[in-house]
């Protein structure tokens, strides 16, 4: 009877040491603050939308972690001596994440894809002569050899094909859409994989064991990948307070979204940790100048003028961040004397201003959101600033979604709005600089600066750009289309056990490299 026990008890401690080797590893549970808006790369998009799906997706380059475009599923690149042919080489081993091997097809596939109207792929007026250049063709010579023909010279182009918010650019396989060329689900060459997503609750991506990394360390979105965790259970958690307290009550392990008045208390707990690094995102308060109110110059520089730049920056971000009213971030080796020169309170000259302009106290509303804390402070901020000068203004909080849709369509008079970072001066003007009759989401509508922008796109030159650079910049701070408040910190909260996580100047978590101890 005895024997009978103890056997028995061993085959109990043997299936349940069986049953543990099998049982899955924990997720890594992250935090984001909304909802991703579509599985779609570069199309119905938003920040949250481009870090999750650049897990999954890969374009033939990527932002280096210095910010540069560097090879990604391309083994290299060469560049015609006229700049009007681009030719990739394929990197050898790379499978898409339903095991076919990448060709040239596939490159040919997406890039049609991307440059049909009907996609809505947010880069596109960059790539059909509305910007940059104009793709005139891409073409496989071989299996392996894709050639880009282009109609004019575009020094940046390899910095949009990696831009983040043209979704990386991502080669895809053409199962990623149906018979009917509608979209399925992205099936991608990176480390994690789509495995489900419930709407406004999470989503799940799964590691793709067939990933073919490219060698050396973590270097941005290229270099070295190692999918280190099984699954990345991101959980939608809007609540900045909830979410916080969910990574104190460890039922989360990041914190995707900490802010500056976190990181005091943070530092100060066993059990949590802090990542915080520079960004080149930026926070700007943005005008209609099609307003009937503010398309008056004075109003807007009246407005521009009743704020302390050095106080809101200090308040909002805890001393983390500087005052910039620069489109070009502080970080950039292209931010110089011109770049620091912005606005300064001067109380008695918005006044003198607000009366030549003919103000009377019509209120002006300010839109703002509470997903992004530094967007609602900010306007909180601007609000009792702008009062001492006499200018009335009122705070009308909407959600994000809702937020982005008046921006992309241009339905405000003014708003607290947060830019994704854009890593090159010309970028970071693009994104506020065009046409509003066919792009109403620009704020700076001015065909002579938008000539000087798309000669700064051409150029490789670093002292003729900075020349453009310090004209656009001198040129955005006389007209106040905008006011660029801050540039703003990447950060996260992490519990102790989260390990090789890094911030960086592109301010989007990257999870593959990350492991659970």
């Amino acid at each position: 009877m005895k024997f009978k026990t103890a056997a028995a008890s061993s085959c109990l401690l043997a299936l349940a040491g069986l049953a543990q080797a099998q049982a899955p590893a924990r997720p890594l549970r992250v935090q984001i603050n909304s909802d991703i808006r579509s599985t779609d790369p570069g199309t119905n998009r938003d920040d949250n939308t481009d870090s999750v799906l650049m897990h999954i997706g890969e374009g033939l380059v990527a932002m280096r972690e210095d910010t540069s475009p560097g090879p990604l599923l391309a083994s290299k690149v060469d560049v015609s001596a006229d700049g009007l042919s681009y030719t990739f080489t394929l990197r050898d081993g790379v499978k898409f994440q339903n095991d076919a091997p990448l060709t040239a097809q596939d490159v040919v596939w997406s890039w049609k894809r991307y440059m049909d109207p009907a996609t809505n792929w947010r880069c596109l007026p960059e790539f059909d002569g509305r910007g940059m250049t104009k793709l005139l063709s891409v073409e496989a010579s071989d299996a392996k050899t894709v050639v880009f023909k282009l109609q004019r010279p575009a020094g940046l182009l390899l910095q949009t094909m990696a831009r983040s918010d043209c979704g990386g650019s991502a080669i895809l396989h053409s199962s990623s859409v149906g018979p009917d060329g509608k979209w399925l689900q992205p099936v991608g060459t990176g480390p994690y994989k789509l495995k489900e997503w419930k709407r406004g609750q999470y989503i799940d991506l799964v590691r793709f064991d067939g990933y073919a990394s490219r060698g050396g360390p973590r270097d941005g979105f290229t270099g070295g990948k190692k999918a280190e965790i099984e699954t990345i259970h991101y959980m939608v958690i809007p609540d900045a307070a909830a979410a916080k307290a969910a990574l104190y009550s460890g039922a989360i392990d990041v914190l995707s979204t900490a802010s500056a008045p976190d990181v005091a208390e943070m530092r100060a707990r066993s059990d949590v940790k802090v990542e915080f690094g520079p960004s080149m995102n930026l926070l700007g308060l943005l005008f209609q100048t099609r307003d009937p109110l503010l398309q008056d110059l004075r109003l807007r520089r009246a407005l521009a003028l009743s704020l302390d730049y050095d106080e809101l920056a200090r308040s909002v971000t805890e001393g983390l961040s500087k005052p910039n009213n620069s489109p070009v971030p502080t970080s950039s080796p292209y931010y110089g004397a011109a770049e620091a020169a912005g606005f300064r309170r001067d109380l008695p000259q918005a006044r003198k201003l607000l009366a030549e302009a003919g103000y009377n106290g019509q209120p002006i509303k300010l839109l703002a959101n509470k997903r992004y804390e530094i967007s609602f402070n900010s306007a909180v901020l601007i609000q009792a600033m702008a009062a001492d000068a006499g200018i009335k203004i009122d705070i009308e909080v909407l959600d994000w979604a809702t937020q982005l849709d008046r921006y992309t369509r241009g339905q405000y008079q003014a708003m607290a709005f947060p830019y994704s970072s854009r890593l090159d001066p010309a970028l970071s003007f693009e994104m506020l600089a065009g046409p509003k009759a066919t792009q109403p989401r620009k704020v700076w509508d001015n065909p002579a600066m938008a000539g000087k922008l798309a000669e700064s796109m051409l150029l490789t030159d670093k002292a003729a750009r900075q020349t453009l650079f310090d004209e656009l910049h001198r040129k955005f701070i006389e007209e106040v289309p905008s006011v660029v408040l801050f540039n703003g910190t990447d950060g996260a909260g992490l519990r102790k056990n989260v390990s090789g996580y890094q911030s960086w100047p592109a301010d989007k978590p990257r999870f593959w490299n990350v492991s659970l101890k």
